[in-house]
């Protein structure tokens, strides 16, 4: 079932020959007028740049990295918590909502 389904020898192109037929005749413009040649040898490679020198943190530096990470932390858990606190705020005045509209339509009599 999986195998592949191979057509017979009679049938089976030559493994030399092209099912399509050759174009003559065609001549194209060229696509570029950039003067390439295709048998010129290829361009120098360009020296690599030199290596940089490994990242040194100085005291200072560090102090700087450390104020601005806690600096981040205090600034997204802000955000995060205030996100939170707007979730519960809607989720309860929802609630408050539900529980006046479900004791209207119960009680219509009792107004």
């Amino acid at each position: 079932m999986f195998t592949p389904k191979i057509p017979p020898p009679d049938t089976a192109p030559a493994p030399g020959t092209s099912l399509v037929p050759p174009l003559t005749g065609l001549v194209h413009p060229p696509a570029c007028t950039c003067h390439y040649t295709p048998n010129a040898p290829p361009a120098p490679v360009p020296a690599a740049p030199p290596a940089r020198p490994a990242v040194q943190f100085t005291p200072g530096s560090l102090i700087v990295a450390a104020a601005g990470g806690t600096a981040m932390v205090l600034i997204i858990g802000t955000v995060l918590v205030s996100m939170l606190l707007a979730t519960a705020i809607t989720a309860a005045s929802v609630a408050i909502c539900a529980v006046v509209l479900r004791s209207l339509l119960n009680r219509p009599n009792n107004r």
